[in-house]
């Protein structure tokens, strides 16, 4: 060897603890933080109900001018877990009536869904991936190939949680302007429909007995049409994805 390769050569410290690598605290911590996280979100799901209509009733006024900012973080809070979020739908229809309380519960779903996505963002794939359990495959299959189109009917089909959607997205392909119009466009006609059902039941008569059928007809109508669209999205990407140099996966 060359007298100038041997000066080139990186010296070696004598001590070979030095040239250990160091401890990657940023993976560590958020790998403790992702930890606590899923053993939090695990804990809401199987010990945590909300409270009754009347005692949700009496805590929003009792805040008096401010329920209707604690009952949009309330609904947020909730649709962040997976605990559903049919009742507090229920309470603001009861509190606020139709057109008050759909748009609450609009803006609280929304923030819910918001917040849920980028959280997820930060769990990364694998980690929600587990978090989904069954759901994960079915989720991730469904926005394969159709992101728009599968956020938009996994959000207004009657009976499919918020929360499976809300972090299936943010892991699985769907970017931010996508997911957030979607959920915008088909949030409404769930929330409006359960809302007009805490309304019928605050006031059982034959108007708010149409709105809650007419709200009902319009969810399913949106469910059938978001469904068309979704299986025309998956066969128009599934033909681009065909035989052939540029279509082989």
């Amino acid at each position: 060897m060359s007298e100038s390769e041997k000066v080139s050569e990186p010296e070696k410290s004598p001590n070979p603890e030095a040239n250990l690598p160091g401890i990657q605290w940023g993976p560590l911590l958020r790998g403790a933080g992702l930890l606590v996280f899923v053993v939090v979100m695990l804990w809401l799901a199987f010990n945590v109900r909300l409270p009754d209509l009347e005692v949700i009733q009496a805590w929003l006024e009792g805040l008096g001018w401010a329920g209707f900012l604690g009952f949009i973080l309330l609904y947020a809070l909730v649709a962040l877990t997976p605990i559903p979020v049919t009742i507090m739908a229920l309470a603001g229809g009861l509190l606020y009536g139709v057109v008050v309380g759909s748009v609450l519960s609009v803006v609280g779903a929304l923030l819910g869904c918001w917040g849920a996505y980028w959280i997820a963002r930060g769990l990364g794939k694998e980690t929600v991936k587990k978090l989904l359990g069954d759901y994960g495959a079915k989720v991730e299959g469904h926005l394969e190939g159709a992101g728009f189109q599968a956020v938009f009917m996994l959000r207004v089909m009657p009976g499919l949680p918020y929360w499976p959607v809300n972090y299936g997205a943010g892991v699985f392909g769907i970017n931010h302007r996508d997911y957030l119009v979607a959920s915008s466009i088909a949030i409404v006609p769930g929330q409006v429909s359960l809302i007009a059902i805490g309304n019928f039941i605050s006031e059982p008569n034959l108007s708010n007995g149409v709105i809650v059928g007419v709200a009902w007809a319009v969810v399913l109508a949106m469910t059938g049409w978001g469904y068309f669209t979704w299986r025309d999205a998956r066969r128009e990407a599934e033909a681009g994805a065909g035989p052939g140099p540029a279509g082989r996966r």
